[in-house]
C-alpha cells in the first residue's frame, strides 16, 4: 500500500517496490553468533523472502540509482543496511531517505535531502537481535526443564518476570496500617451546602473521638470566599504509548487493534509514522495546527506549545503520532 502511494507521488522516473520488512535474520537453526569473533551475527536470507530479493537485485542493476525509504527507526534502519548487503548496492549510487508521513510533500522534502545509512542505528539494532538470541538460546531450554516445554525467555520478559515476582513477595510482606480521614457535610439555611475534609494526620480512632468532640461547637461560618480563573493545559502529544493508553481508556480498544489501525491511517497518509518516544512537533506541524485552529475559533484560541520529550533515551528524530492535515 504504501509502494504504491509513494510512486504515485514520485512519478513516471520512479519504480517503488516493497521488500516486505525485514530479508535477513539468523538462522533458526542453532545460534547463529560467533561469540569468539567479537559476537559476530551469521545472517541469511529467509526463504520466504527469496523470490522477493531475487526481484529487488533484477531491479537494482537496471536502476540509475537505489532510493532505501524504510522506517527511521533501528528497525528500519536495519532493513536498509540488510538490503544493500543482500542485494550488493554500490553505496556512492545508493541513498538513504526518511519521512514521518506518507504526504506528497514530505516524500518529494526527502527525496531533496537523502543520506547515508546510519549504523549506529543498525548497529543498536543489531545488538537488540543478538542479545534476544543469546538470551533466548541460553535461557528457553532451561525453562522446559524445570516448568515446561513450549516456554520462551527472552531479554526483556525475564526481566519482566523477576520484576513482577519481587514485587508480589513485597506484596505478601507488606504489614498494613489504618489511617483515618474526616468530612464535614455542612448546610446553610438557604438550602446550599458543601463538603470540606479535615486537612490533617489521624492515625487511630482515639484522635478521631477527640476532633469530632472538638468539632461539636454549634454553628460554623465561612471565613472567606476566593474565586480564581485555573488554567488546563493539554496533554502532550501522542507517542506511541500514551496513544495505546488513551485508546483503551476512551475507546476500549485493544494495543493490537490500535497499532493495526494506526497501520492503516499511516499508510493511506493520514497521520505521521506510529512508532515513536518523541513529543516533539515539526514547525510545518505547529504552524499548520495554529493555522487550523484559528480559522476554526479564531487567533486567539490559537496558543502553541512545544513539548520536549524528558526520555533521555528518546528518538527525537521522530515526531509525535499526529494529523497530516490538521483540519
Amino acid at each position: 500500500a504504501k509502494a504504491k502511494t509513494i510512486e504515485k507521488y514520485l512519478g513516471s522516473a520512479f519504480t517503488v517496490r516493497s521488500s516486505f520488512g525485514h530479508i535477513r535474520d539468523l538462522p533458526e537453526r542453532g545460534i547463529g553468533i560467533d561469540v569468539a569473533k567479537n559476537f559476530a551475527p551469521e545472517y541469511v536470507v529467509s526463504d520466504d523472502k527469496k523470490d522477493v530479493v531475487a526481484q529487488l537485485r533484477k531491479l537494482a542493476k537496471t536502476a540509475e540509482t537505489v532510493w532505501l525509504a524504510s522506517d527511521e527507526d533501528r528497525e528500519g534502519e536495519a532493513i536498509s543496511w540488510h538490503l544493500a548487503e543482500a542485494l550488493d548496492l554500490d553505496m556512492s549510487k545508493t541513498k538513504r531517505i526518511v519521512f514521518h508521513e506518507i504526504t506528497k510533500s514530505a516524500i518529494l522534502k526527502a527525496v531533496d535531502n537523502p543520506r547515508q545509512i546510519d549504523m549506529n542505528l543498525v548497529n543498536a539494532q543489531q545488538a537488540r537481535r543478538v542479545l534476544d538470541r543469546l538470551v533466548g538460546f541460553e535461557l528457553s531450554p532451561v525453562l522446559w526443564k524445570k516448568v515446561r516445554r513450549g516456554l520462551s525467555a527472552g531479554r526483556v520478559q525475564s526481566v519482566a518476570v523477576r520484576m513482577i515476582v519481587e514485587r508480589e513477595r513485597a506484596i505478601e510482606s507488606f504489614v498494613s496500617t489504618i489511617d483515618f480521614r474526616m468530612e464535614g457535610r455542612f448546610t446553610a439555611p438557604n438550602g446550599a451546602g458543601f463538603l470540606a475534609e479535615y486537612q490533617g494526620s489521624l492515625e487511630d480512632q482515639a484522635s478521631v473521638n477527640t476532633l469530632a468532640a472538638g468539632l461539636d461547637l454549634g454553628d460554623f461560618i465561612v471565613a472567606s470566599l476566593e474565586q480564581k480563573t485555573s488554567a488546563r493545559k493539554p496533554a502532550a502529544p501522542f507517542t506511541t504509548s500514551t496513544l495505546q493508553q488513551e485508546a483503551s481508556r476512551k475507546l476500549g480498544l485493544s494495543v493490537s487493534r490500535t497499532m493495526s489501525l494506526a497501520q492503516k491511517l499511516y499508510e493511506n497518509g493520514h497521520i505521521t509514522y506510529m512508532r515513536t518516544d518523541s513529543v516533539n512537533l515539526s514547525e510545518e506541524a505547529i504552524s499548520g495546527a495554529r493555522a487550523a485552529v484559528t480559522e476554526l475559533y479564531g487567533s486567539s484560541f490559537a496558543q502553541s506549545r512545544k513539548y520536549q520529550t524528558k526520555s533521555a533515551g528518546a528518538q527525537e528524530a521522530h515526531e509525535a503520532i499526529r494529523p497530516t492535515n490538521m483540519l
